[in-house]
Formats: structure tokens, C-alpha cells, sequence
């Protein structure tokens, strides 16, 4: 990567176009990432439905099963729509407007694609398992997919906030 522009404490200062090409680089290789698990776990979900073992699924698993496809494809909707979104704007001059909008469209992903994992595995830790054990461990997952994808984030963002504004403080003339 080529770093244009004087070097500041906090990194390269870079115009505005810049930064919005730099964010929509990395939301593509962020996209990249997200797809191909979305796309793999919803074909194999789509499968599950033409095995001879799900006619003998009950009431609930099947509910799980349709609750998890169907969450499964907003999860793949969400996280392909900045391609499409990218394509029909391209050569517009909008793309702050695209990378704020594929940004959007990713975390909405990622909650859908979390949920699709957590209800998978629902599925499969109750047809293995079965009761209230399923449920233990599938919602321990979730916590931990919780604890990764959105705390740890957030965390690292307000002590990122925290150490700017002390810094800021720190420098700040005094009178």
C-alpha cells in the first residue's frame, strides 16, 4: 500500500478520496471472507432438506431447519448486496455512499450469518444430542460468537477513544 502524505502520530494523512478507497478495498476483502462461509453453509443447508433422514425430523427440529434457511439467505443477501450495490453505482460518484451502505449491509450480515451458525448448530446438537443439552451448547456458541464478533470490537473501540482523548488532554495547551 502507498502511503501519500506527511506521517502524524496516529498514521498517514489521507484526502478524503483516499479514505473512502481505502475502506472500500478493505470492505471487499472483508466481503470475500464473509461470502464464502455464508455461501458454503447455506448450499450445504439447502441440501439437508432432500436427505432421506429429515422426513423423520419433528416438529421443532423442522421449525429450526426453516427458521435457519430462511435466515440463512438474508445472511447471503446481505453479504453479496455490496457487489450488487457496487455494480449498478459504479461510475456514479457515490461511493461514500456505497462504502456507508456496504458497511451496513455487512454488520447486518454478520448478525444473520451468527444467527444462521447458532441455529445450525441448534439443528445438529439436537438431532445428535437432543433437549435441553442442544440448547446449553448451542446457546454457549452464541454468547462466544457475541463475545468475538461484537464486544471485543466495541471494547477495542472505547479504549481506542479513551487513550485519543487522554492523549488529546495530554496535549492540549494549558492556560
Amino acid at each position: 500500500m502507498r502511503r501519500v502524505g506527511p506521517v502524524e502520530k496516529d498514521g498517514p494523512v489521507e484526502s478524503a478520496t483516499e479514505r473512502v478507497n481505502r475502506q472500500w478495498q478493505e470492505i471487499l476483502q472483508e466481503t470475500r471472507v464473509a461470502q464464502t462461509g455464508v455461501q458454503i453453509l447455506f448450499g450445504f443447508l439447502l441440501s439437508v432438506a432432500f436427505t432421506p433422514r429429515f422426513a423423520g425430523l419433528g416438529t421443532f427440529d423442522r421449525g429450526v431447519y426453516t427458521l435457519t434457511v430462511v435466515v440463512g439467505a438474508g445472511a447471503t443477501a446481505a453479504l453479496i448486496a455490496p457487489v450488487s450495490i457496487h455494480r449498478f453505482l459504479s461510475g456514479q460518484r457515490m461511493k461514500d455512499e456505497v462504502v456507508e451502505s456496504a458497511a451496513r449491509l455487512m454488520m447486518c450480515g454478520m448478525v444473520l450469518l451468527a444467527l444462521t451458525v447458532g441455529c445450525t448448530l441448534l439443528l445438529i446438537l439436537h438431532v445428535v444430542l437432543g433437549g435441553l443439552l442442544a440448547e446449553i451448547l448451542a446457546g454457549a456458541v452464541m454468547v462466544w460468537f457475541v463475545c468475538c464478533w461484537y464486544v471485543l470490537p466495541a471494547r477495542l473501540r472505547r479504549r481506542h477513544a479513551r487513550r485519543g482523548a487522554a492523549r488529546a488532554a495530554k496535549d492540549a495547551p494549558r492556560r
